[in-house]
């Protein structure tokens, strides 16, 4: 029995975290680019990803796997494509093959949140040895965020890009147990990051769960 536990579909991947995603650690097949929307899927157990890989490029063969991944639970697809209906006829073939709706997903929780202003040339130091995104400067404003399934770290990063397209992403940590985003800028910047990941975070429905 295939557990559904995020189905994440992303329009307009903005410059920034389309950039994050492919990235070398985490592309593990074709880079998204700037424009495409994306499709992120993951599941329990870990190897019924194959499946829901293959339940996909079947049906929508065009579309590219940017990311096929397996932790020691859970499983995790993203698909990115010119065209949302491609994603979107994927997508229903996986629900179909698993038997499953989009809102058999879990429902995000937030767990934590902090803007931290004027950041230590030390504390920038510190997080700049373990980022994979942006370098962190002393002086900004540091934005913190935390929230599970892992997954809607992605979602939440690339609106927040939206909300607010000068801001720097720094880090976006979307695998594991939470995920983890560090985005700095201003204090404006940040905190109209903050409020629009808060606000799309409680719009997505899904189960109550781990």
């Amino acid at each position: 029995m295939t557990e559904l536990r995020v189905y994440l579909p992303i329009a307009d991947l903005q410059p920034q975290f389309a950039a994050y995603l492919s990235s070398p650690t985490r592309a593990r097949a074709y880079p998204p680019f700037k424009g495409q929307n994306s499709l992120i899927i993951e599941v329990a157990p870990a190897l019924s990803i194959h499946r829901i890989a293959d339940l996909a490029l079947k049906e929508a063969p065009d579309m590219e796997p940017g990311i096929l991944f397996t932790e020691r639970q859970f499983g995790l697809l993203e698909l990115h494509a010119d065209r949302m209906e491609d994603l979107e006829a994927a997508g229903e073939a996986i629900l179909k093959g698993i038997g499953a709706k989009a809102t058999d997903q879990l429902a995000p929780t937030v767990l934590y949140h902090d803007i931290i202003e004027n950041l230590s040339d030390q504390h920038a130091i510190i997080l700049n040895r373990s980022r994979d995104g942006s370098i962190l400067v002393p002086g900004v404003a540091l934005l913190i965020y935390e929230m599970a399934p892992a997954l809607f770290a992605c979602v939440a990063a690339n609106e927040a890009e939206k909300a607010a397209p000068g801001l720097t992403i720094n880090d976006v940590q979307m695998m594991g147990a939470t995920g983890r985003i560090f985005m700095s800028g201003t204090i404006e910047q940040m905190t109209v990051a903050r409020d629009r990941i808060t606000e799309v975070l409680s719009k997505i429905k899904g189960r109550k769960g781990q």
